[in-house]
């Protein structure tokens, strides 16, 4: 039996540098503070995207467009990282 091939994955987490000031991670930690998790020492928050692409590509193409879309659109290289995490079905399923 023949298995289609299964889309490409990509997961994209964006974080602020770490020398840009994160306002909402503070808030964060000092509500979670105010919870009883007084062990926490800091939080930061960011962006992710799930983003799908045509089984028939390669994977250095897909990483190739998904990384033209994060610096064209879905992260601000002034201010953030970003980081890639590129996963096919099928491929593990072999």
């Amino acid at each position: 039996m023949l298995r289609k091939k299964k889309d490409w994955m990509v997961e994209v987490f964006v974080t602020l540098k770490p020398s840009v000031l994160d306002p909402q991670g503070t808030t964060v930690q000092r509500a979670l503070h105010s919870m009883g998790y007084t062990s926490l020492t800091g939080a930061r928050l960011g962006k992710y995207f799930k983003l799908s692409f045509a089984a028939n590509l390669n994977k250095t193409e897909v990483e190739k467009q998904a990384r033209r879309m994060c610096d064209k659109l879905l992260v601000n290289p002034v201010i953030e990282h970003y980081h890639l995490k590129i996963s096919n079905d099928a491929k593990r399923a072999a």
